[in-house]
Protein backbone atom coordinates (compact mmCIF):
# COMPACT_ATOMS: atom_id res chain seq x y z
CA UNK A 1 0.00 0.00 0.00
CA UNK A 2 1.44 3.35 -1.03
CA UNK A 3 1.28 6.27 1.38
CA UNK A 4 -0.31 8.89 -0.90
CA UNK A 5 -1.56 9.44 -4.41
CA UNK A 6 0.24 12.56 -5.68
CA UNK A 7 -1.72 15.37 -7.28
CA UNK A 8 -2.04 14.66 -11.01
CA UNK A 9 -3.60 17.85 -12.39
CA UNK A 10 -2.14 20.62 -10.18
CA UNK A 11 -0.91 23.38 -12.45
CA UNK A 12 -3.37 22.31 -15.15
CA UNK A 13 -6.86 22.20 -13.67
CA UNK A 14 -6.03 24.43 -10.72
CA UNK A 15 -3.04 26.41 -9.36
CA UNK A 16 -0.08 24.35 -8.17
CA UNK A 17 1.18 26.59 -5.36
CA UNK A 18 -0.64 26.47 -2.00
CA UNK A 19 -1.15 30.24 -1.70
CA UNK A 20 -2.49 30.64 -5.24
CA UNK A 21 -4.75 27.60 -4.91
CA UNK A 22 -6.22 28.71 -1.58
CA UNK A 23 -6.88 32.20 -2.97
CA UNK A 24 -8.49 30.74 -6.08
CA UNK A 25 -10.80 28.45 -4.11
CA UNK A 26 -11.84 31.27 -1.78
CA UNK A 27 -12.61 33.48 -4.77
CA UNK A 28 -14.78 30.79 -6.35
CA UNK A 29 -16.62 30.24 -3.08
CA UNK A 30 -17.25 33.98 -2.83
CA UNK A 31 -18.41 34.25 -6.44
CA UNK A 32 -20.71 31.25 -6.25
CA UNK A 33 -24.36 31.98 -6.80
CA UNK A 34 -25.39 30.45 -3.48
CA UNK A 35 -25.42 32.54 -0.32
CA UNK A 36 -25.85 30.04 2.53
CA UNK A 37 -28.01 31.17 5.41
CA UNK A 38 -26.50 30.84 8.86
CA UNK A 39 -29.42 28.67 9.99
CA UNK A 40 -29.55 26.52 6.85
CA UNK A 41 -29.31 22.75 7.29
CA UNK A 42 -26.19 21.53 5.47
CA UNK A 43 -26.90 19.28 2.48
CA UNK A 44 -26.46 15.53 2.64
CA UNK A 45 -25.28 15.27 -0.96
CA UNK A 46 -23.94 17.49 -3.72
CA UNK A 47 -23.52 17.25 -7.48
CA UNK A 48 -20.64 19.44 -8.64
CA UNK A 49 -18.64 19.85 -11.88
CA UNK A 50 -15.02 18.86 -12.40
CA UNK A 51 -13.52 21.03 -15.13
CA UNK A 52 -10.59 23.38 -14.73
CA UNK A 53 -11.34 25.92 -12.03
CA UNK A 54 -11.33 28.83 -14.49
CA UNK A 55 -14.29 27.18 -16.22
CA UNK A 56 -16.36 25.49 -13.52
CA UNK A 57 -14.93 26.85 -10.26
CA UNK A 58 -17.71 29.37 -9.57
CA UNK A 59 -20.39 26.73 -10.19
CA UNK A 60 -18.71 24.28 -7.81
CA UNK A 61 -18.28 27.12 -5.34
CA UNK A 62 -22.03 27.66 -5.16
CA UNK A 63 -22.41 24.12 -3.78
CA UNK A 64 -19.40 23.99 -1.50
CA UNK A 65 -20.34 27.33 0.10
CA UNK A 66 -23.32 25.51 1.64
CA UNK A 67 -20.99 23.43 3.80
CA UNK A 68 -19.78 26.30 5.97
CA UNK A 69 -22.19 25.43 8.78
CA UNK A 70 -21.01 21.80 8.73
CA UNK A 71 -17.29 22.53 8.92
CA UNK A 72 -16.88 20.69 12.23
CA UNK A 73 -19.66 18.14 11.63
CA UNK A 74 -18.67 16.43 8.40
CA UNK A 75 -15.91 13.91 9.05
CA UNK A 76 -16.21 11.70 5.95
CA UNK A 77 -16.80 12.55 2.29
CA UNK A 78 -17.82 9.75 -0.06
CA UNK A 79 -16.83 10.79 -3.58
CA UNK A 80 -18.09 9.37 -6.87
CA UNK A 81 -16.62 10.48 -10.18
CA UNK A 82 -16.58 8.98 -13.69
CA UNK A 83 -13.40 7.48 -15.07
CA UNK A 84 -11.91 9.35 -18.03
CA UNK A 85 -8.66 7.46 -18.72
CA UNK A 86 -8.76 3.86 -17.47
CA UNK A 87 -11.61 1.41 -18.20
CA UNK A 88 -13.12 0.00 -15.03
CA UNK A 89 -15.78 -2.61 -14.44
CA UNK A 90 -17.81 -1.41 -11.48
CA UNK A 91 -16.46 1.08 -8.95
CA UNK A 92 -12.76 1.32 -8.13
CA UNK A 93 -11.16 2.32 -4.83
CA UNK A 94 -7.47 3.15 -4.38
CA UNK A 95 -5.14 1.33 -2.02
CA UNK A 96 -3.32 4.47 -0.89
CA UNK A 97 -3.66 5.97 2.57
CA UNK A 98 -4.16 9.56 1.35
CA UNK A 99 -4.62 11.86 -1.64
CA UNK A 100 -2.23 14.80 -1.89
CA UNK A 101 -2.99 18.30 -3.16
CA UNK A 102 -0.93 21.50 -2.85
CA UNK A 103 -2.99 22.22 0.29
CA UNK A 104 -1.86 19.03 1.99
CA UNK A 105 -2.87 15.39 2.26
CA UNK A 106 -6.41 14.10 2.73
CA UNK A 107 -6.65 10.75 4.49
CA UNK A 108 -8.54 7.88 2.89
CA UNK A 109 -11.00 6.11 5.20
CA UNK A 110 -9.52 2.63 4.91
CA UNK A 111 -12.15 1.08 7.20
CA UNK A 112 -14.95 2.35 4.97
CA UNK A 113 -13.05 1.18 1.89
CA UNK A 114 -12.74 -2.31 3.36
CA UNK A 115 -16.48 -2.36 3.99
CA UNK A 116 -17.24 -1.29 0.41
CA UNK A 117 -14.80 -3.81 -1.07
CA UNK A 118 -17.05 -6.56 0.28
CA UNK A 119 -19.56 -5.62 -2.42
CA UNK A 120 -19.04 -7.52 -5.70
CA UNK A 121 -19.19 -4.35 -7.84
CA UNK A 122 -16.34 -2.67 -5.93
CA UNK A 123 -12.68 -3.35 -6.68
CA UNK A 124 -9.26 -1.92 -5.87
CA UNK A 125 -7.37 -0.14 -8.64
CA UNK A 126 -4.71 2.51 -8.19
CA UNK A 127 -4.43 2.78 -11.99
CA UNK A 128 -8.01 4.03 -12.20
CA UNK A 129 -7.14 6.89 -9.84
CA UNK A 130 -3.59 7.74 -10.89
CA UNK A 131 -4.43 10.35 -13.53
CA UNK A 132 -8.15 10.83 -12.86
CA UNK A 133 -9.17 14.46 -12.35
CA UNK A 134 -12.88 14.11 -11.53
CA UNK A 135 -12.24 13.41 -7.84
CA UNK A 136 -8.98 15.30 -7.39
CA UNK A 137 -10.44 18.68 -8.33
CA UNK A 138 -13.01 18.40 -5.53
CA UNK A 139 -10.39 18.09 -2.80
CA UNK A 140 -9.17 21.72 -2.62
CA UNK A 141 -12.75 22.92 -2.14
CA UNK A 142 -13.31 20.36 0.60
CA UNK A 143 -10.01 21.26 2.25
CA UNK A 144 -11.03 24.89 2.34
CA UNK A 145 -14.58 24.48 3.68
CA UNK A 146 -14.21 21.52 6.07
CA UNK A 147 -12.12 20.79 9.11
CA UNK A 148 -10.56 17.34 9.56
CA UNK A 149 -12.16 14.80 7.24
CA UNK A 150 -11.45 11.53 5.43
CA UNK A 151 -12.49 10.49 1.94
CA UNK A 152 -13.83 7.36 0.32
CA UNK A 153 -13.05 7.97 -3.38
CA UNK A 154 -14.84 5.88 -6.00
CA UNK A 155 -13.86 5.98 -9.66
CA UNK A 156 -17.05 4.86 -11.41
CA UNK A 157 -16.75 2.92 -14.63
CA UNK A 158 -19.03 0.35 -16.23
CA UNK A 159 -21.61 0.07 -13.48
CA UNK A 160 -25.35 0.35 -13.10
CA UNK A 161 -27.18 3.05 -11.18
CA UNK A 162 -28.43 0.35 -8.81
CA UNK A 163 -24.85 -0.75 -8.08
CA UNK A 164 -23.82 2.82 -7.31
CA UNK A 165 -26.89 3.36 -5.12
CA UNK A 166 -26.07 0.20 -3.16
CA UNK A 167 -22.60 1.57 -2.38
CA UNK A 168 -24.09 4.90 -1.31
CA UNK A 169 -26.58 3.18 0.98
CA UNK A 170 -23.79 1.16 2.59
CA UNK A 171 -21.82 4.31 3.46
CA UNK A 172 -24.74 6.70 3.96
CA UNK A 173 -24.05 7.32 7.63
CA UNK A 174 -25.44 10.35 9.43
CA UNK A 175 -24.58 14.06 9.54
CA UNK A 176 -20.89 13.15 9.69
CA UNK A 177 -21.01 11.81 6.12
CA UNK A 178 -21.32 13.89 2.94
CA UNK A 179 -21.85 12.37 -0.50
CA UNK A 180 -20.37 14.18 -3.51
CA UNK A 181 -21.01 13.24 -7.13
CA UNK A 182 -18.63 14.81 -9.64
CA UNK A 183 -19.97 15.39 -13.16
CA UNK A 184 -19.98 17.88 -15.99
CA UNK A 185 -23.06 18.11 -18.20
CA UNK A 186 -23.27 18.39 -22.01
CA UNK A 187 -20.04 18.46 -24.01
CA UNK A 188 -19.00 20.46 -27.06
CA UNK A 189 -22.30 21.80 -28.35
CA UNK A 190 -22.98 25.34 -29.45
CA UNK A 191 -23.98 27.67 -26.64
CA UNK A 192 -27.74 27.83 -27.26
CA UNK A 193 -28.05 24.08 -27.83
CA UNK A 194 -26.04 23.34 -24.69
CA UNK A 195 -28.20 25.63 -22.61
CA UNK A 196 -31.34 23.80 -23.72
CA UNK A 197 -29.82 20.37 -23.14
CA UNK A 198 -28.54 21.31 -19.70
CA UNK A 199 -31.85 22.89 -18.74
CA UNK A 200 -33.60 19.58 -19.47
CA UNK A 201 -30.93 17.67 -17.54
CA UNK A 202 -31.33 20.00 -14.57
CA UNK A 203 -35.08 19.45 -14.61
CA UNK A 204 -34.59 15.68 -14.62
CA UNK A 205 -32.23 15.86 -11.64
CA UNK A 206 -34.59 18.05 -9.64
CA UNK A 207 -37.42 15.61 -10.49
CA UNK A 208 -35.23 12.71 -9.18
CA UNK A 209 -35.56 11.05 -12.59
CA UNK A 210 -32.69 8.55 -12.68
CA UNK A 211 -32.69 8.29 -16.47
CA UNK A 212 -29.72 10.42 -17.51
CA UNK A 213 -27.40 9.21 -20.28
CA UNK A 214 -23.79 10.06 -20.96
CA UNK A 215 -24.69 12.61 -23.62
CA UNK A 216 -26.36 14.61 -20.84
CA UNK A 217 -23.64 14.13 -18.21
CA UNK A 218 -20.28 12.36 -18.19
CA UNK A 219 -21.12 11.29 -14.64
CA UNK A 220 -24.59 10.06 -15.56
CA UNK A 221 -24.06 6.72 -13.81
CA UNK A 222 -23.17 8.10 -10.36
CA UNK A 223 -25.81 10.83 -10.74
CA UNK A 224 -28.47 8.22 -11.47
CA UNK A 225 -27.27 6.23 -8.47
CA UNK A 226 -27.61 9.29 -6.25
CA UNK A 227 -31.07 10.04 -7.61
CA UNK A 228 -32.20 6.51 -6.79
CA UNK A 229 -30.82 6.80 -3.26
CA UNK A 230 -32.25 10.30 -2.82
CA UNK A 231 -35.71 9.13 -3.82
CA UNK A 232 -35.51 6.22 -1.39
CA UNK A 233 -34.30 8.54 1.37
CA UNK A 234 -36.90 11.23 0.55
CA UNK A 235 -34.27 13.90 -0.06
CA UNK A 236 -35.20 17.16 -1.75
CA UNK A 237 -32.91 18.29 -4.60
CA UNK A 238 -32.26 21.91 -5.40
CA UNK A 239 -30.62 23.48 -8.43
CA UNK A 240 -28.00 25.99 -7.29
CA UNK A 241 -26.30 27.02 -10.52
CA UNK A 242 -26.49 26.02 -14.19
CA UNK A 243 -24.00 27.54 -16.61
CA UNK A 244 -21.42 26.52 -19.18
CA UNK A 245 -17.91 27.40 -20.28
CA UNK A 246 -19.32 30.06 -22.60
CA UNK A 247 -20.53 31.90 -19.49
CA UNK A 248 -17.28 31.61 -17.56
CA UNK A 249 -14.07 31.50 -19.58
CA UNK A 250 -14.53 30.06 -23.06
CA UNK A 251 -15.96 30.91 -26.45
CA UNK A 252 -19.50 29.88 -27.33
CA UNK A 253 -18.90 27.69 -30.36
CA UNK A 254 -18.15 24.47 -28.38
CA UNK A 255 -19.07 24.64 -24.71
CA UNK A 256 -19.20 22.27 -21.74
CA UNK A 257 -22.12 22.46 -19.32
CA UNK A 258 -21.84 22.65 -15.54
CA UNK A 259 -24.45 22.27 -12.83
CA UNK A 260 -24.45 22.42 -9.04
CA UNK A 261 -27.17 20.69 -7.04
CA UNK A 262 -27.74 20.14 -3.31
CA UNK A 263 -29.81 17.39 -1.70
CA UNK A 264 -31.23 17.71 1.79
CA UNK A 265 -33.99 16.42 4.00
CA UNK A 266 -37.50 17.53 3.16
CA UNK A 267 -38.15 20.96 4.60
CA UNK A 268 -34.48 21.81 5.11
CA UNK A 269 -33.22 25.13 3.79
CA UNK A 270 -30.50 25.38 1.15
CA UNK A 271 -30.52 29.02 0.27
CA UNK A 272 -29.54 29.69 -3.35
CA UNK A 273 -27.11 32.09 -4.95
CA UNK A 274 -23.68 5.47 12.59
CA UNK A 275 -22.07 3.61 9.69
CA UNK A 276 -23.56 0.62 7.94
CA UNK A 277 -21.55 -2.54 7.62
CA UNK A 278 -21.16 -4.43 4.38
CA UNK A 279 -21.73 -8.12 3.80
CA UNK A 280 -19.05 -10.38 5.23
CA UNK A 281 -16.94 -12.80 3.29
CA UNK A 282 -17.50 -11.50 -0.24
CA UNK A 283 -14.62 -11.05 -2.67
CA UNK A 284 -13.71 -7.69 -4.23
CA UNK A 285 -14.95 -7.20 -7.76
CA UNK A 286 -12.70 -7.33 -10.83
CA UNK A 287 -11.69 -3.92 -12.19
CA UNK A 288 -10.64 -5.28 -15.57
Amino acid sequence: MRDARPAAVAGMFYPETPAALAADVRAHLARGVSTPASNATPPKALIVPHAGFVYSGPIAGSAYALLAAARDTIERVVLFGPTHRVPVRGLALPTVRAFATPLGAVAVDREACASALALPQVCASDAAHALEHSLEVQLPFLQEVLGAFRIVPFAVGDATAAEVAEVMELLWGGPETLIVVSSDLSHYHRYAEAREMDRATGEAIVALSATLDHEQACGATPINGLLRAARRRALEPRLLDLRNSGDTAGDRSRVVGYGAFAFGEAGSRHEPGGRSQGPKGASPGDCA
